[in-house]
């Protein structure tokens, strides 16, 4: 089931507290249910794939071309659909749903989103730059981004030159977030971190592509617990 992933919407953050102390900055996201819509065969498209439905829509918002698809489908109409490549298609039958026990086993995933748009912005901001200096003839340009070009040849601006403009609002991916905890019943899951993101967006949620052998806090936490114990014992 890892092969597929899920889309939930980033609440907030707030703090996890343990016994020893430590206090954790966690992400909290909400997971709905995803629901199997259709499945892609490698004779047909070249690869197999499974096609996952997330999120309610109403009928009304849908064009005729989509409503003649879920009736054919025998399905309730979603608001997003994705594909998910898979090894093997037999896991899975059309109208299945997965939620957060997905997750159940796994300690790290993977998430993409869209960060917050700030605008239109300068390029010490965008880019961080320093700016020019505050004195010694310099006027009028302090927070300009120098020189833009070259010379005579190539006599053009490259690709790719940092200058000002659209700031943000860009999919980020994040890598090897720890799974702090999930909560089946009310579909939510803690993530340790931050999100790229404003509140209420969309993130894609993953297992971890990477092989990662680094302890959890959990873990962490076992170990201490029980070399706490074996010197009480000495004693």
């Amino acid at each position: 089931m890892s092969e597929i992933g899920l889309i939930g919407k980033k609440i907030g953050m707030t703090r996890e507290f343990y016994k020893t102390g430590l206090s954790v900055p966690v992400t909290v996201l909400k997971v709905e249910k995803a629901r199997v819509i259709q499945l892609i065969d490698k004779q047909k498209r070249g690869y197999n794939a499974i096609q996952l439905g997330f999120g309610k829509i109403k009928n009304s918002k849908l064009s005729k071309s989509m409503k003649g698809y879920y009736s054919k489908k025998n399905t309730e109409a979603k608001k997003i659909l994705k594909e998910f490549r898979v090894k093997d298609l037999e896991k899975y039958k059309e109208g299945n749903e997965f939620g957060i026990e997905i997750f159940k086993d796994i300690k790290f995933i993977d998430v993409r989103s869209r960060t917050i748009g700030k605008g239109f912005a300068g390029a010490m901001k965008r880019h961080n730059f320093g700016g020019l200096r505050a004195s010694h003839g310099v006027s009028v340009s302090h927070r300009a981004h120098g020189s833009t070009g070259q010379n005579q040849d190539p006599g053009k601006v490259f690709k790719g030159k940092k200058m000002a403009g659209h700031m943000g609002n860009k999919l980020r991916s994040m890598q090897n977030l720890e799974v702090i905890k999930t909560d089946v019943d009310n579909e939510l899951i803690y993530l340790k971190g931050s999100i790229p993101g404003s509140k209420n967006s969309q993130v894609l949620l993953k297992k971890a592509i990477k092989n990662i052998k680094r302890l959890t806090i959990h873990e962490k936490i076992q170990i201490l617990e029980k070399s706490k114990k074996s010197k009480d014992k000495k004693k």
